[in-house]
């Protein structure tokens, strides 16, 4: 500010400052040297590494954000000290080898370096004319991901912010041509007083599915639930007789099991049906020949959602919709105006719900880039290796294993349901892993995600110490919070 003449008016005094900054560089070294000391903290040495998840003092520090709208220009370096010393603390250390909640992917030196340059880009990634990087990596992606998963050549990709809107956006699409199909288009004459879709999908479905039907119009009393087996798996022979006018959610990978719907027989039985896989993490099983049987016959559905910041921990946010059939995608959320302009490539706001978005297309095409296929594979075998071993050591331990490890989830509890509440409690305040909670049949268990490439042997036996002495805590003071 100081080296802004203070006699200008408004207007010229904002242009300087901002055009100051940008040539100083000061404020981006800044925060170079903040990311640094911040990645250094999360992937160095134990004994500097910080709680998995910040303690209570650390999330009450975060009042000091709580102040009126500055009056005038802030200082650069003060918004970035502020943020780092106040922040940087405050977050779940989700990039680490520790961070077993949800199931939230870490991200790769190469692909998060290509979003801080595509950030500095700052690219709206509507259309070829607004971006034509963004629109050519997002081909380059398509055209790999076809190819990863095996999926027929006509498939086209829409790149959103995660799977609860490329799941809405694959029914959304499912919705209107099965509706077309019976002489109905939405387009012209809305929902109301349309003929109904049959909507088939099993018991334990995720909740953004149910969220996505709800936003599309289908509601509890539209629904013919499947009952499940004990890993949460669809009993395809208990599946209705399936056709043209039905819409069929699969599942690749229980939120809670890590378990396969068998999408080979649903997608057989479903052959006039549309079939939508939603594959948020366990689409990518495809990638690697130990696990690929997972996915068996997914080719032989008609739309697939998937995030890339889940198991091939590409950074967040990389949400996938693939849909075999490009008319029914487009036709589904293309938007129209006197000032768009299309062209003869790619425009992706043809395949989005959004106009205006972020490029995240760049950060996929540089972790894909830097895997390759090759390390696709070792990245799924990791991360479903040391979710073995997690479920293997806990059990060892004495802990309950609810499920098959197939994949990257581990679901335990205590004999006891108090003591599985209260040793969770105690985890969670120990800091050196983090999971969460959950219900099973109806009883609360530990979910356990293993979903970072960071994640080492010493890390699940860190981890499973660190269960075993917040068990003996519990052990003798029970709390649920």
């Amino acid at each position: 500010l100081n080296e802004v003449p203070m006699t200008r008016d408004t207007d010229s005094l904002f242009f300087d400052l901002s055009r100051s900054l940008f040539r100083d560089k000061t404020v981006f070294d800044r925060a170079r040297d903040y990311a640094y000391d911040y990645m250094d903290r999360i992937h160095g040495d134990r004994p500097g590494q910080p709680p998995v998840y910040p303690p209570r003092k650390t999330l009450d520090r975060l009042a000091l954000f709580d102040e009126p709208l500055p009056a005038s220009f802030g200082e650069g370096r003060e918004i970035l000290d502020r943020l780092h010393s106040l922040g940087s603390p405050a977050t779940a250390a989700q990039t680490g080898g520790r961070y077993f909640g949800f199931v939230n992917g870490s991200a790769f030196a190469p692909a998060l370096a290509a979003r801080w340059l595509a950030d500095v880009w700052d690219q709206n990634a509507a259309m070829n004319v607004t971006s034509p990087i963004a629109a050519k990596l997002e081909s380059v992606c398509e055209s790999w991901l076809k190819e990863l998963f095996g999926l027929p050549e006509t498939t086209v990709a829409g790149f959103v912010s995660g799977t609860s809107a490329a799941t809405l956006c694959g029914l959304l699409a499912g919705r209107n041509h099965i509706l077309a199909a019976m002489g109905w288009d939405v387009r012209e004459k809305g929902i109301f007083n349309a003929p109904r879709p049959r909507v088939i999908l099993g018991d334990q479905a995720h909740s953004t599915v149910f969220k996505a039907l709800s936003l599309i119009g289908f509601g509890q009393q539209d629904l013919e639930m499947v009952p499940v087996d004990s890993q949460g798996r669809m009993k395809t022979d208990l599946l209705p007789d399936l056709d043209d006018s039905c819409l069929v959610i699969a599942q690749a990978g229980n939120v809670n099991t890590g378990a396969f719907d068998d999408i080979e027989a649903i997608c057989e039985k479903g052959r006039q049906a549309w079939v939508h896989v939603d594959g948020a993490f366990g689409l990518w099983a495809a990638g690697s020949p130990a696990y690929a049987h997972l996915t068996r016959g997914m080719e032989k559905a008609d739309s697939w959602s998937a995030d890339a910041h889940k198991t091939l921990n590409a950074p967040y946010d990389s949400g996938i919709i693939l849909c075999r059939r490009a008319d029914a995608l487009v036709s589904a959320l293309q938007n129209s105006g006197e000032y768009i302009i299309y062209s003869d490539q790619r425009d992706p706001m043809l395949y989005t719900p959004e106009m205006s978005r972020r490029a995240r297309g760049i950060e996929l095409w540089a972790t894909l880039k830097f895997l390759g296929k090759e390390g696709i594979r070792a990245l799924v075998d990791h991360l479903c290796n040391r979710a073995k071993e997690m479920g293997e050591q806990l059990k060892n331990e004495g802990f309950i294993l609810h499920n098959e490890v197939v994949f990257n989830q581990v679901l335990i509890s205590c004999p006891d349901e108090g003591l599985t509440k209260s040793t969770l409690t105690a985890l969670q305040a120990d800091g050196v892993c983090w999971c969460g909670n959950s219900l099973w049949q109806g009883k609360p268990v530990i979910r356990i995600s293993v979903c970072s490439w960071a994640t080492t042997k010493e890390d699940i036996k860190e981890s499973v110490q660190a269960f075993v002495r917040a068990r003996a805590l519990a052990a003798g003071q029970r709390i649920w919070v």
